[in-house]
């Protein structure tokens, strides 16, 4: 897929990156694999198909991309590869990934380029995100969350 060359902007060091952003509540219509930006040909850049504002950035969070990849799947995610696609996270799935951090049960992830366990460095971090996410969630957002590596 051309668009996965110029996914990541952000740095240009490679290694995990991962994003959370929020959109107008509906313009996500299917849980998975929607795109917020497409790659033009001719002009060879992105285009951005909608208004987004990044909420949250990790750098190389092994054990929350290892969560994130199962919840694509769960949510019937095809692509063969959890890279530069994206996932809608809602109330539940936040709620979920909350208590999942609480307990201890991110799963553990390892891949090129990932880096080590950071759930300790990440925790409060994190804890934020999904209040900032909720939050947004009840002022008229849909939440989702993408990566590059």
């Amino acid at each position: 897929m051309v668009i996965s060359l110029h996914c990541n902007q952000k740095l240009n060091v490679m290694g995990l990156d991962q994003f959370a952003w929020k959109v107008k509540k509906g313009f996500i219509t299917k849980p998975v694999d929607f795109e917020t930006e497409s790659y033009n040909e001719v002009t060879e850049e992105l285009e951005v198909l909608c208004e987004k504002e990044e909420l949250h950035y990790w750098r190389k969070h092994p054990n929350l991309q290892g969560w994130m990849e199962n919840l694509y799947y769960e949510k019937g995610g095809e692509s063969n590869c959890f890279n530069c696609v994206n996932v809608q996270l809602t109330w539940e799935d936040l709620e979920e990934l909350e208590k999942d951090i609480k307990e201890g049960n991110l799963p553990s992830t390892m891949g090129f380029f990932f880096g080590n366990d950071s759930d300790d460095h990440y925790k409060e971090e994190t804890l934020e995100f999904v209040e900032k996410s909720l939050n947004s969630i009840k002022n008229g957002y849909d939440v989702y969350y993408s990566s590059w590596w």
